[in-house]
């Protein structure tokens, strides 16, 4: 078959070598966002999936936005038999979700109907869901509503942040993509109508949805910082005039403990101890703005926090937060 590939994000790479290196199959190009700033030095710089594509050989095409009448003909010119769409960033139209005859398939990072939409899978860890997975879909108009050819479920870690649960993903689909696409070949791929009462939706975050509420159960700060990790980054503030970013990378639920939310307990060479609604959350990995990602105890050799230092409240000093770069 003849494909155009759509896809922006690190989560798509592996499925677009996987495509190139299949035997049938034909890239005729690939569609990805324009070059956007990014890193400190904000410099322009390409998406993953134009540098994998650049390597392989492959046509590459930038269009602002892909409704755009001259990006449409584009893809038209290149009559493919289907298109394959994987974190591109931005929605299809109709008329480009009715030009290939085998239509546009999409992957997903979820078990659909749950988590539809931008964040499914920092949305895993935030719910705690015990597993998760990939779907393969048809696409139609709708957020993520299309119907089912195939899942492919795995369990997620019990210390796994959502940085690592993507790049384990990233791996499992070429081999759903693949058998996705024999199954369309052979006529017998199953399309399963999503069972709408069952969908939740994973909004696209921001970097202010990273902030720390110390006022949680300890389990709960537990999946947040996991699951905003490594973006946008589960993050408090230290006091002071103006308080102080601080992130955290790593953490693990301790034990009971007595104290006010927020507030340190002790530090010890296994970390940061810091009292929650109920129970204690052991800071492992930390950062503050303009450092570098310690170990706690490395950490704490350059910066002792005293017993009883209460974490300010993250809400209340967002103003903040964009000068976070790390």
């Amino acid at each position: 078959m003849r494909i155009v590939f759509l896809g922006t994000g690190e989560i798509g790479v592996p499925s677009l070598q996987a495509l190139a290196a299949s035997a049938g199959h034909e890239v005729c190009a690939v569609f990805t966002q324009p070059d956007r700033p990014a890193g400190r030095d904000m410099k322009l710089r390409p998406s993953p999936v134009k540098l994998t594509a650049q390597t392989l050989g492959l046509p590459v095409f930038q269009p602002e936005r892909i409704r755009r009448p001259d990006a449409l003909e584009q893809i038209k010119v290149l009559a493919p038999d289907l298109i394959i769409v994987v974190a591109y960033g931005q929605i299809l139209p109709k008329a480009l979700l009715d030009l290939p005859p085998r239509g546009c398939l999409n992957i997903h990072a979820s078990l659909l109907p749950r988590h539809r939409g931008a964040s499914p899978i920092n949305a895993a860890l935030l719910a705690g869901d015990h597993e998760t997975g990939l779907t393969i879909m048809g696409m139609d108009e709708g957020l993520d509503t299309g119907d089912i050819l195939l899942k492919e479920a795995t369990l997620i870690g019990p210390q796994e942040t959502a940085g690592e649960l993507h790049d384990r993903l990233a791996l499992l689909a070429p081999q759903a993509l693949i058998k996705a696409l024999a199954l369309i070949e052979s006529g017998s791929a199953p399309r399963e109508k999503q069972n709408d009462a069952f969908a939740t939706y994973a909004p696209k975050l921001s970097r202010k949805d990273g902030g720390i509420d110390w006022h949680r159960p300890a389990h709960e700060i537990d999946r947040h910082i996991r699951g905003m990790t490594p973006w946008p980054g589960a993050f408090t503030f230290l006091p002071g005039h103006p308080p102080e970013l601080f992130k955290v990378h790593r953490a693990i639920v301790a034990e009971s403990f007595t104290g006010a939310a927020g507030t340190i307990l002790g530090t010890s060479p296994e970390g940061i101890l810091v009292a929650a609604d109920t129970e204690a959350i052991l800071l492992q990995e930390v950062q503050t703005a303009g450092g570098k990602r310690l170990k706690a105890a490395e950490f704490l050799r350059g910066h002792p926090l005293p017993m009883g230092t209460r974490f300010v409240e993250s809400l209340a000093a967002t103003i903040v937060v964009g000068e976070f770069k790390g």
